[in-house]
């Protein structure tokens, strides 16, 4: 089986492509940034981009194969995800990479805007000794006001209270207490924080609701002298307002690492003032920021390409910071899903997730969505993945819902699925023991049961009596069937019970009609589940 095929448009560090050669085809196309990528993407299962190249609905429509869209950095402003997310695509980004160097970055340009270091050192070089001239202020017991308090956010207030910084913060995403935890003030709005702010730092992603988000009527509010500094995204300080800000002297100044259009033209009148320090985009570019950027988005383009859950795939539920506890259950949810669709005697219309124990503390839906994908993946012949699976059962009416109690008698983790279907229900539940060997079917239908889930499993409900194990041991083995394990479930002797059993090859039809005749089975389930 050839290799998949990973297209590259935009630099990778050397460690990054390193991963990613060791079993894909990788081809670094340096030139499809600009333009032809419509063209080229038609025989490739992956991409892997920067912020110069254009993923547009456009594109991906053309690409036939792609699975996964892999941006090397934060922002996704040149990837149309809601395009990719409808052809099930994956969209995944690195935003814990580059988080110590655009925070580090933040602190620069705040002291070089403070200090008028860049005006005083092109002075010197020019031959002129003007200590007068460059005269700054001390960031010491200045109010430095934060807008969007995340990952770089808080690192910059961590920096910012090293200089004895008074910090406030703007964020309806975080609780006040979380604020006060990190010795920052939260204000109730945006109109608040401007109005007592020496300096203002941006920390939000570009998106409609933050585009334009600091205009003419917010730097009106600020402090006259007051500072600005943006590191994240351009076009969330409106630049003309800020032209306008800065030629009246209501400002003292600007330090900016992005704008709206980049690269930025020289005719841009923002690059005239002096007191404006500028850099082109360089929050991320640090050796260390490059090298783990590589490294994680490769990381993730393999896992995806695997057909695994990818953390920071920004295009499915819960798809950022995912817990240990949870990850380690996705593999066994999917494989729940597709023994609840198997056991079915007809179609799903409604799935119940229940989590029971230290799981019901978490956050799960990633874990029903990874049941849903194993659920499905006997009943659709489309592409399926962890992005579109949600929406493929939207489409066919299938109903889902998610149970938690943190009470559990018998499991510390305990995760049931439960279908509604036309000729009744149907259960089946799992959990993880990991001095047995991990992964474990504790429950079926309504019988208590403790085996390991398997490629090639089979079921028989029956009425308990003598020889029955035997008899489908003997029916195996003279098909030439080995047996991996056998599992009996009962509530009481004489009454029904089920036996599962894992093969280490699939059972043929008329093996398992035989069986079903000789031990008079009213329920009979073979499964095969997906590799």
């Amino acid at each position: 089986m050839d290799p998949m095929r990973v297209l590259v448009t935009e630099p990778l560090s050397d460690s990054g492509l390193e991963i990613l050669r060791r079993d894909l085809d990788v081809a670094v196309r340096p030139d499809l940034a600009e333009s032809g990528l419509s063209d080229a993407i038609a025989g490739f299962d992956g991409l892997i981009v920067r912020s110069q190249t254009k993923v547009t609905a456009e594109v991906l429509d053309r690409a036939e194969r792609l699975k996964v869209v892999g941006r090397a950095g934060i922002g996704l402003d040149n990837v149309d995800v809601d395009a990719a997310t409808r052809r099930g695509i994956l969209v995944v980004n690195a935003p814990q990479s580059n988080i110590v160097s655009a925070a580090e970055h933040t602190i620069a340009l705040l002291l070089a805007q403070a200090r008028n270091i860049p005006q005083a050192h092109a002075a010197l070089k020019a031959g002129t000794w003007e200590r007068g001239t460059f005269q700054g202020v001390e960031l010491n017991g200045k109010t430095l006001g934060i807008v969007g308090l995340g990952r770089v956010g808080v690192m910059v207030a961590q920096r910012a209270a090293a200089f004895g910084m008074r910090l406030v913060a703007f964020d309806p995403y975080v609780s006040r207490e979380r604020a006060k935890a990190l010795g920052v003030e939260l204000m109730p709005n945006l109109e608040a924080l401007l109005v007592q702010s020496d300096f203002v730092t941006v920390h939000l992603p570009r998106s409609p609701e933050t585009e334009g988000l600091i205009g003419e009527r917010e730097l009106a509010l600020m402090k006259p002298g007051a500072r600005i500094v943006n590191t994240a995204r351009g076009g969330i300080v409106d630049e003309r307002a800020l032209v306008n800000a800065l030629r009246d002297g209501k400002l003292g100044g600007a330090a900016l690492d992005v704008f709206a259009q980049e690269p930025v033209p020289q005719a841009n009148p923002l690059l005239v003032f002096d007191n404006v320090v500028v850099t082109p985009h360089l929050g991320a570019s640090t050796r260390e920021a490059q090298d783990k950027t590589g490294t994680a988005i490769a990381e993730m383009v393999r896992l995806a390409l695997r057909g695994e859950f990818v953390s920071y795939a920004v295009n499915v539920p819960a798809g950022g910071d995912v817990s240990e506890v949870v990850r380690s259950f996705l593999p066994l949810a999917e494989k729940l899903g597709a023994i609840l669709t198997g056991l079915a005697d007809q179609a799903v219309q409604r799935l119940e997730a229940e989590y029971v124990g230290q799981l019901a503390e978490q956050d799960t839906r990633i874990l029903t969505v990874a049941a849903l994908k194993g659920a499905l993946a006997r009943v659709v012949d489309e592409p399926l993945s962890f992005v579109n699976a949600s929406v493929i059962a939207q489409e066919r009416g299938i109903g889902v819902a998610e149970r938690k109690s943190a009470q559990s008698k018998d499991y510390v983790n305990l995760m049931t699925l439960r279908a509604e279907t036309e000729a009744g229900d149907v259960a089946v539940a799992g959990t993880l023991v990991a001095k047995r060997g991990g992964e474990r079917i504790v429950q079926v239908y309504d019988f208590d049961v403790d085996m390991e889930p398997a490629r090639y499993m089979a079921f028989f409900l029956y009425e308990d009596r003598p020889g029955v194990i035997g008899r489908v041991g003997t029916l195996l083995g003279k098909a030439d069937v080995n047996i991996a394990s056998m599992e009996v479930g009962r509530k009481e002797a004489g009454g029904l019970a089920l036996m599962g059993v894992t093969v280490d090859s699939p059972i043929p039809s008329a093996v398992l009609a035989k069986i079903e005749k000789a031990i008079g089975a009213q329920r009979m389930r073979s499964l095969v589940l997906p590799r």
